[in-house]
């Protein structure tokens, strides 16, 4: 395993337990302490954790609004499947509002040569990612957040509030039983919220690390989803959950 690929990894359990050790991570791996100590204060330099004794802590408020650069290398493998999934539920001729998430951009990837669809979007990566190819694509005005690459603010929303959508594809930092869906930050939750108001079906992609947490401003609540498109089967309590809203889940 290559080193860059390890630390990738060690972020992912950080994510999910808020703490790593040193010598669990050694046998996780295959590799000496040393080789883990020298992960970690390279991941404490990006500003992704905090080290301890014997181990690391996760940095969380950094990680709440982590750049999208860092947060398009946690968890790919994982995207990618989430993706290839939510793939399936667009049709030919849809019309898609889509925000600017990492796994938002990993589905239009897989979609970006079918020229039926049509794509509206904040983020600057997928107008990118389809530029040359033949589909139909709306780009919101905005006020540009280089930490992640989405236009936001007045003009953003006045060019959403222009369509009404079949499809709004939408990702977020936390999923909680308790404040719904959230994001970490405010500008950026009152987009997706808007896309939500101008769609007919909303699909929310998440992947596992996603559940049981929070993020700082809530975005939207569970009676706005229809699908929940993740890649492993979350805990009872959530299929459940998700049964008694008619919210359909995906894995």
């Amino acid at each position: 395993m290559l080193g860059i690929e390890r630390r990738e990894k060690i972020l992912t359990i950080i994510q999910q337990n808020h703490k790593v050790y040193v010598n669990e991570l050694a046998l996780t791996f295959d590799v000496t302490e040393e080789t883990v100590r020298r992960d970690l204060e390279k991941l404490e330099k990006k500003g992704l954790l905090q080290r301890s004794y014997g181990g690391a802590v996760l940095k969380k408020h950094t990680y709440d609004d982590i750049s999208f650069v860092h947060r398009s290398n946690i968890n790919q493998s994982e995207k990618h499947k989430i993706a290839e999934k939510a793939c399936l539920l667009i049709n030919n001729n849809d019309s898609i509002m889509v925000d600017a998430s990492t796994t938002c951009l990993e589905v239009v990837e897989l979609l970006k040569n079918k020229d039926d669809l049509t794509w509206i979007t904040n983020s600057i990566k997928i107008v990118y990612t389809l530029v040359n190819n033949n589909a139909k694509v709306i780009a919101s005005g905005g006020v540009l957040r280089n930490n992640s690459y989405a236009l936001t603010g007045a003009d953003a929303i006045k060019t959403l509030d222009n369509y009404c959508v079949d499809i709004a594809l939408i990702g977020c930092k936390g999923i909680s039983l308790e404040h719904g869906i959230t994001e970490s930050n405010e500008a950026e939750s009152i987009i997706k919220r808007k896309m939500v108001e101008q769609a007919r079906i909303t699909i929310l992609l998440i992947d596992h690390s996603k559940f049981n947490n929070n993020g700082f401003a809530k975005t939207i609540g569970f009676n706005d989803i229809q699908y929940v498109v993740t890649d492993k089967c979350p805990d009872d309590n959530w299929v459940e959950f998700f049964k008694k809203k008619n919210i359909k889940l995906i894995y």
